[in-house]
């Protein structure tokens, strides 16, 4: 693959991730601290991306594959992103900033699915080259992370709890709109025949549940999704309210451990196989939530940094681990669309539900504070998604029967790193 493509396409990257992390990791900080929303209006403003998350393989199965060529696609999705983005950092009151961002939400989450497939196109071997790219995609969300943590420090005080990062995230979006005219023309690849879900999602996708094991796997995978909303949402409050400082740079060790145990996961999926690999990564999410509940910014600051770092576990060998069965279980012909679904249910319906239950759980632990801000029983409320997580987890340890470790092991390393990187 040629150096300037390879170039090109790490830049698309890491823009997209840039602009997502600026924006996402300090919203409720923000919202909390200064505009003194509640925790449930904080948890459905954070769900406005599962809402994107569900629409877009219906927008871009239509669009992208039938009507407009990607790069001009991303263009105009990020370019009236940005716009928006920053119309809704001038927004004080919860029903104009929902608005706003559920139709930038509709607008950025098909972009994610748009990047990956321009970028396929354009390779001569996606499975030696799109690793190496993705990645860039991660070092974009941890830049932002330390952007934003080093304008709090130099520039703008407490940065985190203004409007700062949303508008560097609009000033992103607007630059890869510009960027996107510049990149490889990538047209349709069918011809306009109108929407059709079995288009998306084949009905012969659905008979993978008729599988006990795949079944309880779906199960699991949308069930831990709802206490996954937790982390999403609130962590970045919770650090800000008990005193952590530059708690954006510092969540930054979750992307980190993330590339770490992408490279690790192979050694323990050889040696666990499938089923204790999956229950490590749900075992993982319990563990961060009580290092969550028990930790403090004094001498227990320690368990607040491990639950960030748990992060590489609970993502990539519940959730990356969780792609690879998929891509095991289905017949060749159907694995996109069995991805596409399990995206669906988890990122999409499962997070939904949790961005739902999440603010509410927040508001039953929650005083008044000085100057109209809120305080929070962070103990408590940490102990609900940790008490979500053991059950899921105990779900799937009494469902889901061991499978053949042999042909477990047999899984190679290039392919475990690829899929990981593509999500």
């Amino acid at each position: 693959m040629l150096l300037q493509m390879r170039a090109r396409l790490s830049v698309m990257m890491f823009l997209e991730y840039f602009i997502w992390g600026a924006w996402y990791v300090t919203l409720g900080t923000w919202l909390g601290q200064t505009l003194h929303f509640s925790g449930d209006q904080i948890g459905i403003l954070s769900g406005t991306t599962t809402i994107g998350a569900i629409v877009s393989p219906f927008l871009v199965g239509l669009m992208a594959d039938e009507l407009f060529a990607n790069q001009r696609l991303l263009a105009v999705l990020h370019g009236v992103g940005g716009v928006l983005l920053w119309f809704a950092s001038t927004q004080t009151h919860f029903g104009p900033m929902y608005v706003i961002l559920l139709i930038y939400s509709l607008l950025y989450m098909p972009t994610m699915a748009l990047t990956n497939a321009l970028a396929f196109r354009q390779m001569k071997d996606p499975s030696q080259d799109f690793g190496s790219i993705r990645v860039l995609g991660t070092a974009g969300w941890i830049i932002a992370g330390l952007t934003i943590s080093a304008i709090s420090r130099f520039l703008v005080p407490n940065a985190e709890a203004t409007a700062t990062p949303i508008r560097m995230a609009a000033v992103g979006s607007v630059l890869f709109g510009l960027y996107a005219l510049t990149l490889p023309h990538t047209p349709p690849l069918r011809t306009a025949h109108g929407f059709k879900v079995s288009n998306i999602f084949p009905p012969d996708v659905f008979n993978l549940f008729k599988n006990r094991n795949f079944a309880i796997f779906a199960l699991a995978s949308f069930l831990i999704c709802i206490p996954l909303q937790f982390y999403y949402a609130f962590t970045n409050p919770f650090l800000n309210e008990i005193g952590v400082k530059y708690a954006a740079a510092k969540m930054t060790m979750g992307q980190m451990s993330e590339l770490l145990f992408m490279v690790t996961l192979p050694f323990f999926f050889k040696r666990l196989g499938i089923k204790r690999t999956l229950m490590l990564g749900m075992l993982a999410w319990v563990v961060r939530y009580l290092m969550f509940g028990y930790g403090n910014a004094g001498p227990l600051v320690w368990m607040l940094y491990i639950g960030i770092i748990l992060h590489g576990i609970c993502y990539d060998f519940f959730f990356v681990m969780g792609q690879i069965y998929i891509d095991r279980k289905a017949p060749s012909a159907l694995r996109a669309a069995a991805q596409g679904l399990m995206t669906f249910l988890t990122y999409g319906i499962g997070m939904f539900v949790g961005s739902l239950i999440c603010g509410r759980i927040v508001d039953m632990y929650a005083t008044p504070g000085p100057g109209g801000t809120l305080l929070h029983n962070w103990r408590n409320i940490w102990m609900v998604p940790a008490l979500g997580a053991a059950i899921v987890l105990v779900i799937f340890w009494a469902g889901f029967r061991n499978e053949d470790r042999a042909a477990d092991a047999a899984v190679p390393k290039s392919e475990v790193v690829s899929q990981a990187l593509s999500e």
